[in-house]
């Protein structure tokens, strides 16, 4: 398992319009990550529609996302605390993890970090087929139904 150095060295050349997404992708399955724990659960946001699993290069990179909590909450104190983690391999969050939730999610890296921030969508190549929005649609009680909407070929659910 690697530290989230490396990640966010390739996050800062693809940002920087270098370097290769799929070594990107890559570097993001070996890398270890923090993740923040919330009510015993991973600490996740929505957007787009899409439940976004909040990821860390390093603890540095998470302490910035508290200090970004505290000044849009307004309380100090969201800085101040410990903040719990799990620590886990990217691989584990792309191939267990973002399946498991039941919906449209994917990783949010480093999201405290206005030039270092990535999004892993729930996308065919980045995800497994089922849990992504972008797979072909398959057949479900007789009609074709797309996993992004729910609609069936005839029309919405």
């Amino acid at each position: 398992m690697r530290d989230g150095t490396a990640l966010a060295e390739q996050i800062a050349e693809r940002r920087a319009g270098m370097g290769d997404p799929r070594a990107l992708l890559g570097e993001l399955r070996r890398a270890s990550v923090l993740v923040p724990l919330d009510r015993g659960g991973l600490w996740t946001g929505r957007f787009g529609g899409v439940r976004w699993v909040f990821a860390f290069t390093g603890e540095e990179a998470l302490a910035r996302f508290a200090q970004e909590r505290a000044r849009e909450s307004g309380s100090a104190q969201d800085s101040a605390r410990p903040w719990e983690f799990a620590e886990l391999l990217g691989a584990r969050l792309l191939d267990e993890v973002i399946p498991a939730m039941g919906e449209p999610a994917g990783i949010a890296v480093d999201v405290a970090d206005p030039y270092g921030a990535m999004l892993f969508p729930p996308a065919l190549g980045i995800v497994p087929e089922e849990a992504a929005v972008d797979a072909p649609a398959r057949p479900v009680g007789g009609t074709e139904a797309t996993r992004a909407t729910g609609a069936t070929a005839g029309g919405a659910v």
